[in-house]
């Protein structure tokens, strides 16, 4: 290429090509597409080219908050690497007239084009510049989805500042964690509830100078407005800005994502530009998004790498729209945000896509039964198209088209589903038979397996692979393999690629035993990877149970059994480190607290209908614990049983169980912030109960 192109080849000492981008490129073109594949090491030429330049670096991986690593281009990833600001700036150009951004505000749907998106960012990212914020210093954002934190988010990476989320049920103490770790120089939160936390930590927060609220008016002095910062914005010129800008590189890090804290403290993950826009893209080009054209409704907690990926780098990667839910979505309002924007493309955690299986389960209940005898035809149907999909027959019988038209078109349009191409499951493992229920309803959850650690995702699924329980293949131009694999094929899943992290920030020693020599990532999770591809993840490493016997279970698997048995048990919890046996934990389906989000005593019709039918008349979790009716407790026996058959060896099968006395949840502390099990609380908290089981 040329020197008038953008960009300019030197040559290594190794004798491959190294591009860098030229001076003027960011502020008046774009990069291009398309390289040739190759290794992308750093030259040394004057640090002003940014933000889309490869700074010079020589490590793999830094627990460094100004750290710069190395980027690794295989065969088939041969796009330019581009910063966050530049994939932005090149969206705005192609469509930025296009609405990028959906909210609701007095009762009305308020859009927000590419170009506006692009200003507000900048606005923010002045703001914060004038009010302090440092290179490699944080801004941390805690509260519900909106405009708002997304250009907080995008505002402190343009600003050379680290984006960092933090999770709105994050108590006073872990948002210390959080504000301190990212030595965070602005706190952006939502409202008075969010703002009480950082005002009770602020005077530990030496490097904290500006806390930011961006709903309603602040009543405590020295708080600053949403109003405020783009009024402080609007006032600054580009030069500080466009200054800040030129020193990015693409292989440092912008944002950290802190871990859910499931196996002790939070860590920060540090992620690059290039590990953001990377796996944006090679998403968004396995489900062949169309650009200009994909519709998606943001929700999920922003803190989590998941929503992240989607709602802000794969929207703007493909120039898509997002709606923003309501703060009480996982409360009820969700559905009634997916009519208004019809997406295209729909992402859920396993307990979304539970809690849509257990209403459309408690309507088909109701129906009389003609209409019930229609629906489980309807539901044979739909599971045989896939299945035989799955064969590789691709043929539509005419009672599936006909199914179509009268059940399930019906079905996804009451949801807002009508348009929606992709039905994404991730951030924890989902049933086989959840799967299955909602591919039964023309509805195929697509699986999503990745970490905080690869900036997203790593492998995905499609409806029609033929291993139904796996996550399917590794996404192009990454790589996948089994470390150690026993006799079976699995063991360790480990990573490679352009999305894997920087490393653990400030935690040297942590890093390099996540990521080798070699640099690939080790997941701690247990997979198996078959002869066509397919990736099963069976366990994590950290979660087996090991036996008195000495034998490995992975408690996930017989957990979701269990559940799958017993549709009337909200979780499962397996006990058997170091025991004779296994035994577990079970709560039932109870209704939650709508403000506070703590599971009630009562509970939900499903469970009190299928008490009716045991001939118990019980409503409260409390009253059938208390009285132990003993054809309740035989009929949950009987669903042991039947997910004892499934298992591969003695060992597997459980011998005891206990109902609890309440759920499990976020607030109380049982689960993590992606709804996944936090098991060394639940074992300590239920510590007496387990030893019962245990006594003789």
């Amino acid at each position: 290429m040329s020197d008038d192109g953008d960009i300019i080849p030197s040559v290594m000492q190794n004798g491959g090509s190294q591009y860098k981008i030229k001076e003027n490129s960011f502020l008046s073109s774009t990069v291009g597409d398309n390289i040739p594949n190759m290794s992308f090491e750093s030259s040394k030429p004057a640090e002003n080219y940014g933000p889309d330049q490869v700074l010079p670096a020589s490590q793999k991986y830094t627990s460094e908050a100004n750290g710069r690593v190395t980027l690794r281009i295989e065969a088939g990833a041969d796009n330019t690497p581009i910063s966050v600001p530049g994939l932005l700036k090149r969206t705005v150009e192609k469509y930025g007239d296009l609405p990028a951004l959906n909210y609701k505000s007095d009762n009305k749907w308020v859009k927000v084009t590419y170009k506006e998106y692009e200003q507000n960012v900048q606005t923010v990212a002045k703001a914060f510049i004038k009010l302090g914020l440092e290179r490699f210093h944080g801004v941390c954002i805690i509260g519900f989805n909106s405009p708002e934190w997304f250009y907080s988010d995008l505002g402190a990476i343009y600003a050379g500042g680290f984006a960092a989320g933090m999770y709105t049920t994050n108590l006073p103490d872990a948002c210390f964690h959080c504000l301190e770790t990212s030595k965070a120089n602005i706190a952006v939160v939502e409202d008075d509830k969010q703002l009480e936390k950082i005002l009770s930590v602020k005077s530990r927060l030496p490097h904290l100078k500006a806390i930011i609220q961006y709903e309603g008016k602040p009543t405590v002095e020295g708080v600053l407005s949403w109003e405020d910062v783009m009024r402080i914005g609007a006032a600054e010129s580009d030069d500080k800005l466009n200054a800040v800008l030129k020193t990015m590189g693409v292989n440092e890090c912008c944002t950290l994502v802190f871990t859910s804290g499931t196996e002790g403290a939070s860590k920060a993950v540090m992620v690059s530009h290039d590990n953001l826009t990377y796996n944006a893209l090679v998403i968004t080009n396995f489900l062949s998004l169309i650009n200009g054209k994909e519709v998606l409704v943001s929700y999920l907690p922003l803190s989590h790498v998941a929503a992240q990926i989607t709602d802000i780098y794969c929207a703007i990667t493909i120039g898509g729209q997002v709606y923003f839910g309501e703060k009480d979505a996982l409360k009820g309002s969700l559905v009634n945000t997916l009519q208004a924007a019809r997406p295209t493309v729909f992402l859920g955690v396993p307990r979304v896509w539970e809690k849509i299986n257990e209403k459309l389960v408690s309507i088909g209940r109701k129906s009389g039964a003609l209409k019930k005898y229609i629906g489980d035809w309807a539901k044979e149907v739909g599971l045989h198209h896939y299945e035989e999909a799955m064969k590789g027959v691709e043929r539509e019988t005419y009672s599936y088209k006909f199914f179509r038209w009268l059940i399930y078109g019906r079905i996804k349009s009451a949801i807002g589903f009508d348009r929606c191409k992709y039905f994404i499951s991730a951030a924890a493992p989902i049933s086989v038979e959840l799967k299955k229920y909602f591919m039964s309803l023309d509805i195929p959850l697509c699986e999503a397996f990745g970490m905080s650690e690869c900036g997203g995702a790593h492998t995905l699924s499609n409806p029609t692979d033929e291993n139904v329980a796996g996550v399917g293949k590794t996404l192009k131009g990454v790589k996948s393999k089994i470390d150690k694999p026993d006799k079976d094929g699995n063991g360790e899943f480990c990573i490679f690629g352009r999305h894997v992290f920087m490393g653990y920030l400030d935690l040297p020693d942590k890093t390099e035993s996540t990521l080798d020599a070699e640099g690939w990532l080790h997941s701690g999770d247990i997979a198996h990877i078959d002869s066509k591809g397919y990736v099963t993840i069976t366990g994590r490493i950290k979660e087996l149970l090991i036996t008195a016997g000495g034998e490995n279970i992975p408690p996930v698997l017989i957990e979701n059994n269990i559940k799958a048995e017993l549709p009337v048990v909200s979780n499962a919890f397996l006990i058997g480190d170091k025991r004779k046996f296994l035994s577990i934990l079970l709560s039932l389906k109870c209704e939650v607290n709508a403000e506070t989000a703590e599971p009630l005593d009562d509970l939900t019709p499903e469970v009190i209908t299928w008490l009716s039918s045991l001939g118990c008349k019980f409503t409260k979790v409390s009253e059938v614990v208390a009285n132990r009716p003993k054809e309740v407790f035989d009929a949950i026996q009987k669903g042991i049983d039947a997910a004892n058959k499934k298992a591969i060896s003695n060992a597997q099968r459980i011998q005891k169980f206990a109902l609890l006395p309440v759920d499990f949840s976020l607030p109380t502390g049982e689960l993590g912030p992606t709804l996944k099990l936090k098991r060394p609380v639940i074992n300590e908290k239920y510590k007496d109960l387990i030893e019962e089981f245990y006594q003789n």
